[in-house]
């Protein structure tokens, strides 16, 4: 059977729920720690997944937001792992509810600085998948530089091995 748009936002929360998994055993102060990184630590990094994420749950679902969802986020830690974890589900429950034909729709949408767009839900989808993985990826780096070597697995193929267990 081939591999499926469905099956990749699976992925998606499989990854996303492993590594919140790994950094909920962590002191909150290693999440928070500086670091030259493209966001300068683990915990804005998350953020930065979970604002994308909303951010494009929000333009599929017609709305277009005019800046960042975390610009005033004053939670802890928890709330971030919790968050991340929250809008992995969010949005696909909403492309499960949606249905097939959805996933060939084009939307149009503004970017945050207000410039129009139209795309392919699917091809959104595999962006935002592809996304997330990137930065998953960039805090397993920031956790080998902080001292960290108990870190689960988020590749796509580990995921697809789970499967046939």
């Amino acid at each position: 059977m081939p591999y499926t748009v469905h099956q990749h936002l699976e992925y998606s929360f499989w990854a996303t729920t492993r590594m919140t998994d790994t950094l909920s055993q962590l002191d909150e102060e290693i999440l928070n720690r500086e670091i030259k990184s493209s966001f300068t630590s683990i915990a804005k990094t998350l953020l930065h997944i979970w604002d994308a994420e909303v951010i494009w749950l929000n333009r599929m679902k017609g709305m277009s937001l005019l800046d960042w969802p975390s610009k005033n986020f004053h939670g802890d830690c928890k709330m971030i792992l919790e968050g991340v974890v929250e809008s992995s589900k969010d949005l696909q429950s909403f492309i499960n509810m949606k249905g097939c034909d959805f996933l060939t729709e084009k939307i149009s949408y503004k970017n945050l600085k207000g410039d129009s767009f139209e795309d392919v839900v699917e091809d959104l989808i595999y962006h935002i998948v592809n996304h997330g993985a990137y930065h998953r990826g960039q805090i397993t780096t920031l956790l080998h530089q902080l001292g960290t070597s108990k870190i689960q697995s988020t590749d796509i193929i580990v995921y697809l091995r789970s499967l046939k267990k």
